[in-house]
């Protein structure tokens, strides 16, 4: 048998140990997640302020925002767990750097969809080259390139190394995006929240910041209801590999 199906094997009981402690787990947070979800659209739409320049295209600021901090959130944890894989070299944390890093490049890309069609309106235009939206789009092109190493042929664990690695230099630019309309001027990006080089945050109303809330915790609990539902799909197609690894042993013994 070979050294990878060895080095899958001994990770198998954390995987399988974790699922008989907790089955009821992904049922508690898709119901969390579907009522943080009902509660965000109402308050939203319902309960939120418009606001008076924008008008009613402004509400998807609170997706729009969301998205953004639950993929920072993502890469976060990719970011961790791949420092842990290389301390550990476990593959139960590449599993969850790299279903993390799925996700939250999906996060990543609803920000740069929504992003454009809040700017056409607010801006008159789909998109600008300034500090934010630029960094936005370099970090999804970091982590979609992260992806494709994840498709390469090869060995997992190497591919698990190289991954590490590029997980813990991509990470780097998310403090770089937070940052960017705070340390560049830039006359498109408002700052709602601290101070910038040249302007100051202007706040939002309190219904609005409850909305707000609420929407960041909603997308928050259903990244970490497909974290644990990609981590379970992970974890069991090594399982289906790895009984093909030994039923072809098996064959040609």
């Amino acid at each position: 048998m070979s050294m990878n199906l060895e080095r899958e094997k001994a990770t198998l009981p954390l995987s399988e140990s974790a699922d008989a402690k907790s089955p009821i787990l992904p049922k508690i947070l898709l119901g969390i997640t579907i009522v943080l979800i009902l509660t965000a659209i109402y308050l939203t739409f319902m309960y939120a302020d418009i606001e008076k320049t924008m008008g009613v295209v402004q509400k998807i600021f609170y997706f729009h925002v969301g998205s953004a901090a639950t993929a920072f959130t993502a890469f976060f944890v990719t970011f961790i767990f791949s420092i842990l894989y290389l301390v550990k070299r476990k593959r139960i944390f590449d599993t969850y750097a790299s279903v993390s890093a799925e996700i939250g490049l999906i996060f990543t890309t609803l920000v740069l969809t929504t992003g454009p069609i809040w700017a056409k309106s607010a801006w008159n235009t789909w998109w600008v080259w300034e500090p934010r939206l630029t960094t936005t789009l370099i970090l999804w092109f970091i982590y979609m390139a992260y992806m494709m190493i994840r498709q390469m042929d090869g060995v997992w664990d190497k591919k698990a190394r190289l991954c590490a690695v590029f997980g813990i230099i991509g990470f780097t630019d998310v403090p770089i995006v937070f940052f960017a309309i705070r340390w560049w001027q830039t006359k498109f990006h408002p700052i709602v929240f601290g101070n910038g080089v040249s302007q100051k945050g202007g706040g939002i109303a309190d219904n609005m910041l409850v909305a707000l809330i609420v929407s960041i915790f909603a997308l928050l609990s259903l990244y970490t209801y497909l974290l644990n539902r990609g981590v379970e799909f992970e974890n069991m197609k090594i399982k289906v590999d790895q009984y093909k690894e030994k039923l072809r042993e098996d064959l040609e013994n």
